[in-house]
């Protein structure tokens, strides 16, 4: 198991939301984001303000949803930092006020409090590298939280399934695995329907995988990725590139792995 204790991803999130406000305080609004084309260093600064601000609101309203409001964007860059400061304190707050077992909203299957807490430590680790990015400065990972940043890649952003949708499993079986902290994670490939109850929806999609549990010692995957945790997290989330990491296996295996994985995240 990857998971750190809550109060390692408390400290996560309060020193990488830290370190992204003070790189972007430094940074020209104006520059380009790299890793998200589309923005801005002063939208990327922003981002991250209303992230932060929305979730501080759903542990406010636990175990309600709140309505989802918009908030007006400050005209100038100090008090687009100022509105940065005030919500993440906010989230940090209420996150270390509330119990990881407690119910809350999420988008997820897993609707509790230690949810928001890892999703929000690897949400700040990666826009710090995108502030970083920005700014032309050089990144660094620690590997435990890396590690299990690629769990959370694949089984979370990449692999979950929503409790309105059925996931049916496959055949094709593969493995990642970090070379430097020794975990692996086993993907099942499969297919995925459903209909949203939100926006009435009905999605397919005959190329998803799930992080499942490992296989007996006999069973082998049709393919490996692997490679050192910090470049297998930036890799998975388009945030660097593949130099250090391998590929194995059966192609056509591979070719969907690629083909899920490819896809940019914000």
């Amino acid at each position: 198991m990857t998971r750190l204790s809550p109060d390692a991803y408390l400290s996560h999130l309060s020193s990488e939301s830290l370190r992204f406000r003070d790189v972007l305080a430094r940074c020209d609004p104006a520059a380009r984001v790299p890793s998200c084309p589309d923005w801005t260093a002063a939208d990327l600064l922003w981002h991250l303000a209303v992230v932060q601000r929305w979730w501080a609101e759903v542990l406010t309203a636990r175990p309600s949803r709140p309505e989802e409001v918009e908030p007006p964007r400050p005209e100038t860059y100090d008090e687009l930092l100022g509105a940065y400061d005030a919500w993440s304190a906010s989230l940090m707050e209420a996150l270390a006020a509330a119990d990881p077992a407690e119910a809350a909203y999420t988008w997820s299957d897993d609707h509790t409090v230690g949810f928001i807490l890892r999703r929000q430590a690897h949400e700040a680790l990666i826009h710090r590298v995108d502030a970083e990015l920005a700014a032309g400065l050089p990144s660094e990972l620690d590997p435990v939280l890396a590690t299990d940043g690629v769990d959370e890649v694949l089984g979370v952003m990449y692999g979950a399934c929503p409790p309105w949708g059925v996931w049916k499993p496959g055949e094709a079986l593969m493995r990642v695995d970090t070379t430097d902290t020794g975990e692996q994670f086993w993907l099942r490939f499969g297919s995925f329907s459903g209909t949203s109850p939100d926006s009435g929806t009905t999605y397919t999609d005959e190329e998803d995988f799930h992080v499942v549990p490992a296989p007996g010692d006999d069973v082998e995957p049709d393919a490996v990725v692997d490679g050192p945790a910090v470049a297998l997290d930036l890799w998975l989330w388009s945030r660097g590139d593949d130099a250090e990491v391998a590929m194995v296996g059966d192609e056509a295996t591979l070719a969907r792995f690629r083909a899920i994985a490819g896809t940019p995240i914000d």
